[in-house]
């Protein structure tokens, strides 16, 4: 898969959209998008009452991730998963790596502000 960086066509700023809306913005078949519900168990859409599907915005841009991966780059559904599976994992690990460095960022901050507090009660004592 390439490395750059996927371009999402212009899609409508909404909550949802149904099935027949996502089957335009991406130009793929509403069965075939029932069909890959099965396939990968990331694309949930929401279904009311009426059975009718909801897809959100994420589940949008994972839709079209995965049209590239099969039509364009050739994967198999299999293949799909696992690059998908992938990009999930280096999302997590990125998503870990920025909590760790925002925690001793704050940490570090904390301290800082003491040592300032210290230095301005010795600036006191000294004048």
């Amino acid at each position: 898969m390439e490395r750059s960086r996927l371009e999402l066509p212009d899609i409508p700023d909404r909550l949802y959209y149904k099935i027949g809306e996502v089957s335009q913005i991406t130009g793929v078949k509403p069965h075939v998008l029932r069909y890959w519900e099965t396939e990968f168990s990331a694309i949930k859409p929401i279904k009311k009452d009426s059975k009718q599907r909801l897809y959100r915005k994420r589940d949008l841009r994972l839709l079209l991730i995965i049209k590239k991966l099969l039509y364009e780059d050739m994967y198999t559904i299999a293949g799909a998963r696992q690059i998908l599976k992938k990009l999930k994992d280096r999302e997590a690990e990125t998503k870990d790596r920025q909590l760790y460095f925002n925690f001793y960022q704050e940490n570090f901050k904390a301290q800082l502000r003491g040592i300032k507090k210290e230095l301005i009660e010795i600036k006191k004592i000294l004048s």
